[in-house]
Protein backbone atom coordinates (compact mmCIF):
# COMPACT_ATOMS: atom_id res chain seq x y z
CA UNK A 1 0.00 0.00 0.00
CA UNK A 2 1.22 3.37 -1.12
CA UNK A 3 2.06 6.10 1.54
CA UNK A 4 -0.71 8.21 -0.36
CA UNK A 5 -3.33 5.43 -0.10
CA UNK A 6 -2.91 5.14 3.57
CA UNK A 7 -3.14 9.03 4.24
CA UNK A 8 -6.19 8.61 2.17
CA UNK A 9 -7.83 5.72 4.00
CA UNK A 10 -6.84 7.43 7.53
CA UNK A 11 -8.84 10.62 6.36
CA UNK A 12 -11.60 8.87 5.10
CA UNK A 13 -11.85 7.49 8.80
CA UNK A 14 -11.41 10.50 10.25
CA UNK A 15 -14.52 12.18 8.05
CA UNK A 16 -16.86 8.89 8.65
CA UNK A 17 -16.41 9.06 12.33
CA UNK A 18 -16.73 12.53 12.35
CA UNK A 19 -20.27 12.36 10.21
CA UNK A 20 -21.03 9.20 12.82
CA UNK A 21 -20.31 11.29 16.17
CA UNK A 22 -22.46 14.38 14.49
CA UNK A 23 -25.42 11.97 13.49
CA UNK A 24 -25.54 10.45 17.50
CA UNK A 25 -24.82 13.95 19.24
CA UNK A 26 -27.78 15.64 17.15
CA UNK A 27 -30.25 13.72 19.92
CA UNK A 28 -28.08 14.85 22.50
CA UNK A 29 -28.37 18.63 21.21
CA UNK A 30 -31.68 18.53 21.06
CA UNK A 31 -32.36 16.94 24.80
CA UNK A 32 -29.89 19.64 26.44
CA UNK A 33 -31.94 22.36 24.21
CA UNK A 34 -34.97 21.52 25.46
CA UNK A 35 -33.84 20.73 28.80
CA UNK A 36 -32.24 24.51 29.33
CA UNK A 37 -35.21 25.90 27.71
CA UNK A 38 -37.94 24.77 29.93
CA UNK A 39 -35.79 24.82 32.98
CA UNK A 40 -35.01 28.42 32.04
CA UNK A 41 -37.99 29.65 31.64
CA UNK A 42 -39.74 27.55 34.70
CA UNK A 43 -36.89 29.17 36.94
CA UNK A 44 -38.01 32.56 34.82
CA UNK A 45 -41.58 32.20 35.43
CA UNK A 46 -41.31 31.56 38.86
CA UNK A 47 -38.55 34.10 40.00
CA UNK A 48 -40.83 36.56 37.91
CA UNK A 49 -44.29 35.93 40.02
CA UNK A 50 -42.38 35.34 43.42
CA UNK A 51 -39.77 38.05 43.17
CA UNK A 52 -37.59 35.27 44.26
CA UNK A 53 -34.08 34.41 43.24
CA UNK A 54 -34.01 31.61 45.05
CA UNK A 55 -35.31 29.38 42.71
CA UNK A 56 -31.77 29.70 40.50
CA UNK A 57 -31.26 26.36 42.74
CA UNK A 58 -33.55 24.44 40.33
CA UNK A 59 -30.39 24.58 38.18
CA UNK A 60 -29.46 22.05 39.72
CA UNK A 61 -31.78 20.00 38.74
CA UNK A 62 -30.73 20.34 34.60
CA UNK A 63 -27.95 17.77 35.62
CA UNK A 64 -29.92 15.15 37.41
CA UNK A 65 -32.57 15.24 35.13
CA UNK A 66 -30.01 15.42 32.12
CA UNK A 67 -27.53 13.01 32.64
CA UNK A 68 -29.69 10.05 33.20
CA UNK A 69 -31.61 10.87 30.21
CA UNK A 70 -28.40 11.24 28.13
CA UNK A 71 -27.64 7.67 29.52
CA UNK A 72 -30.85 6.28 28.28
CA UNK A 73 -30.37 8.26 24.81
CA UNK A 74 -27.08 6.70 24.20
CA UNK A 75 -27.81 3.47 25.24
CA UNK A 76 -29.86 2.69 21.86
CA UNK A 77 -27.28 4.45 20.06
CA UNK A 78 -25.15 2.27 17.70
CA UNK A 79 -21.59 1.93 19.08
CA UNK A 80 -18.92 4.36 17.94
CA UNK A 81 -15.56 3.44 18.13
CA UNK A 82 -13.83 6.57 20.70
CA UNK A 83 -10.97 8.61 18.94
CA UNK A 84 -9.20 11.57 19.85
CA UNK A 85 -12.10 13.70 18.49
CA UNK A 86 -14.50 12.16 20.40
CA UNK A 87 -12.22 11.87 23.63
CA UNK A 88 -11.78 15.89 23.25
CA UNK A 89 -15.37 16.95 22.31
CA UNK A 90 -16.40 14.72 25.49
CA UNK A 91 -13.81 16.57 27.51
CA UNK A 92 -14.69 20.05 26.21
CA UNK A 93 -18.13 19.64 27.45
CA UNK A 94 -16.88 17.76 30.89
CA UNK A 95 -14.47 20.79 31.80
CA UNK A 96 -17.91 23.25 30.84
CA UNK A 97 -20.10 21.20 32.91
CA UNK A 98 -17.15 21.39 35.62
CA UNK A 99 -16.97 24.88 35.32
CA UNK A 100 -20.71 25.82 35.24
CA UNK A 101 -21.55 23.95 38.12
CA UNK A 102 -18.45 25.14 40.75
CA UNK A 103 -18.81 28.45 40.02
CA UNK A 104 -22.30 28.37 40.55
CA UNK A 105 -22.05 27.03 43.67
CA UNK A 106 -19.73 29.27 44.44
CA UNK A 107 -22.38 32.35 43.21
CA UNK A 108 -25.28 30.44 45.47
CA UNK A 109 -22.56 29.31 48.18
CA UNK A 110 -20.11 31.84 48.77
CA UNK A 111 -19.41 35.33 46.87
CA UNK A 112 -22.18 36.53 45.02
CA UNK A 113 -21.21 36.94 40.46
CA UNK A 114 -22.03 37.87 37.54
CA UNK A 115 -23.24 33.89 36.94
CA UNK A 116 -25.59 34.46 33.86
CA UNK A 117 -22.98 36.36 32.01
CA UNK A 118 -19.99 34.09 32.61
CA UNK A 119 -22.02 30.41 32.13
CA UNK A 120 -23.48 31.79 28.94
CA UNK A 121 -19.81 32.60 27.42
CA UNK A 122 -18.46 29.34 28.73
CA UNK A 123 -21.38 27.40 27.28
CA UNK A 124 -20.96 29.40 23.93
CA UNK A 125 -17.03 28.74 23.82
CA UNK A 126 -17.56 25.02 24.55
CA UNK A 127 -20.44 24.82 21.67
CA UNK A 128 -18.08 26.57 19.44
CA UNK A 129 -14.76 24.40 20.43
CA UNK A 130 -17.25 21.70 19.58
CA UNK A 131 -18.12 23.13 15.62
CA UNK A 132 -14.92 23.55 15.56
CA UNK A 133 -13.37 20.15 16.23
CA UNK A 134 -16.57 18.48 14.67
CA UNK A 135 -15.74 21.17 11.24
CA UNK A 136 -19.75 21.74 11.95
CA UNK A 137 -20.84 25.82 10.80
CA UNK A 138 -24.46 25.28 12.47
CA UNK A 139 -22.56 24.86 15.84
CA UNK A 140 -20.05 27.18 15.77
CA UNK A 141 -21.81 29.71 14.64
CA UNK A 142 -24.65 28.54 17.10
CA UNK A 143 -22.14 28.49 19.94
CA UNK A 144 -20.87 32.16 18.56
CA UNK A 145 -24.31 33.89 18.59
CA UNK A 146 -24.97 32.36 22.17
CA UNK A 147 -21.73 32.99 23.54
CA UNK A 148 -21.21 36.66 22.33
CA UNK A 149 -25.02 37.89 21.95
CA UNK A 150 -25.81 35.87 25.61
CA UNK A 151 -22.34 38.23 26.78
CA UNK A 152 -24.17 41.69 25.73
CA UNK A 153 -27.53 40.20 26.41
CA UNK A 154 -26.54 39.66 30.00
CA UNK A 155 -25.05 43.13 30.48
CA UNK A 156 -27.96 45.23 29.39
CA UNK A 157 -30.78 43.08 31.16
CA UNK A 158 -30.96 42.94 35.12
CA UNK A 159 -33.07 40.53 37.35
CA UNK A 160 -34.89 37.65 35.98
CA UNK A 161 -34.95 38.58 32.46
CA UNK A 162 -31.24 37.46 32.13
CA UNK A 163 -32.75 33.86 32.13
CA UNK A 164 -34.10 34.38 29.05
CA UNK A 165 -30.50 34.38 27.42
CA UNK A 166 -30.71 30.63 28.27
CA UNK A 167 -34.35 30.00 26.94
CA UNK A 168 -32.61 31.70 23.97
CA UNK A 169 -29.49 29.41 24.02
CA UNK A 170 -31.68 26.29 24.62
CA UNK A 171 -34.03 27.40 21.17
CA UNK A 172 -30.08 27.61 19.63
CA UNK A 173 -29.58 23.97 20.69
CA UNK A 174 -32.39 22.47 19.64
CA UNK A 175 -32.02 24.12 16.24
CA UNK A 176 -28.83 23.34 15.92
CA UNK A 177 -29.94 19.30 16.99
CA UNK A 178 -32.42 19.41 14.07
CA UNK A 179 -30.08 21.12 11.75
CA UNK A 180 -26.91 18.20 12.14
CA UNK A 181 -30.19 15.81 12.24
CA UNK A 182 -31.33 16.71 8.50
CA UNK A 183 -27.84 17.18 7.78
CA UNK A 184 -26.84 13.55 8.72
CA UNK A 185 -29.84 11.27 8.01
Amino acid sequence: MTAQRSLQIISETFNNSRKEILRGSAKFFMLWGVLLTVISLVIYLLWHHTGKPDWNLLWFAMPVIGYPLAALIGKHNKAIPQNEVSKMLGNVWTVFGAFALTLSSIAVFLIPMHVTLIIVIIMGLAECMSGVLLKNWPIIIGGFLLGVGGAVFAMLVKGEAQLLIFTLGGVLLLVTGFIMKLQYK
